[in-house]
């Protein structure tokens, strides 16, 4: 009678590395909700199906809610900050705005 050996996986030698603070840890999820979100409105915006589209739609909008959480989160625990945009700066963007919409006849 053969004895046969165990099957299992080689231990593979690995560098240890420091573990992922919250700020990381939250940074990197924010990161993949927008991913996220960004392909579902690219997929919503070719979906024929009626059906699948409504499906979709009802996970792309608990995926933004999900990604609100977090950009809230982490703005309340200071870890995502704003620089207020100068008065300059808003006049030049609406300037711009006000002409690229009049270059479309509906507008």
């Amino acid at each position: 009678m053969i004895q046969q050996q165990p099957v299992q996986n080689q231990n593979a030698m690995t560098q240890g590395t420091v573990a992922m603070t919250d700020k990381e840890f939250i940074t990197q999820a924010l990161s993949t909700e927008k991913y996220m979100s960004h392909g579902y409105g690219v997929a919503l915006n070719e979906m024929s199906h009626q059906q699948l589209f409504s499906c979709v739609d009802t996970i792309a909008r608990e995926t933004q809610a999900c990604q609100r959480s977090l950009y809230t989160l982490m703005f309340q625990k200071g870890w995502y900050s704003l620089t207020p945009a100068n008065q300059a700066d808003i006049a030049k963007a609406v300037q711009q705005y006000s002409q690229e919409k009049q270059q479309f006849p509906n507008a």
